[in-house]
């Protein structure tokens, strides 16, 4: 299988905040940004691995700034490294006025997702990632140890497995 670039998968999606979507101070409902964050991040997944993909996990989503109704969203995701089956993906989300102004970064959070085959909805083998840019290859070093915290919150590694996460706090 043949390593992908990371600008082979990115993925961009844009939204406008509806009345339906908003609370009732006017402001994006947190759910209905996880579902666009979710939705950008499984076409860049997909994309990717060239197979279906499933979220298998959603770190440290905290919303940052609010966005208000009538307000555009983009959200920007890449992948930043594919592990034996899974791959980690970045997403950002910024908004901005109808005009273009008021631009800012709202949100972040990393996104894991399984690639699954067709048939048997077993997962399969992912293609790993070129990192080419410093930005890159800081998110691709990154993503082992935040794959590590993953494994130990959901109790599949013991913390003293966790050698990247151990070399990590002993260069400190």
């Amino acid at each position: 299988m043949k390593p992908k670039k990371v600008s082979e998968s990115m993925t961009t999606l844009t939204e406008i905040v509806m009345p339906n979507d908003t609370n009732p101070l006017g402001n994006l409902m947190g759910g209905n940004l996880m579902r666009w964050m979710d939705v950008a991040a499984s076409i860049c997944a997909a994309r990717h691995c060239e197979a279906p993909a499933v979220t298998a996990s959603v770190d440290n989503v905290s919303f940052q700034k609010p966005i208000t109704l009538g307000e555009i969203v983009t959200l920007e995701t890449r992948v930043t490294r594919a592990f034996k089956t899974s791959v980690e993906i970045f997403v950002e989300v910024f908004a901005n006025d109808i005009k273009g102004g008021n631009s800012r970064k709202c949100n972040s959070a990393y996104f894991t997702f399984v690639a699954l085959d067709d048939q048997t909805k077993h997962p399969i083998p992912v293609p790993q990632v070129i990192p080419l840019t410093n930005e890159e290859q800081q998110l691709y070093d990154g993503a082992a140890r935040r794959r590590e915290v993953r494994l130990v919150l959901g109790g599949r590694m013991k913390p003293n497995e966790a050698s990247e996460i151990r070399a990590f706090f002993g260069k400190m």
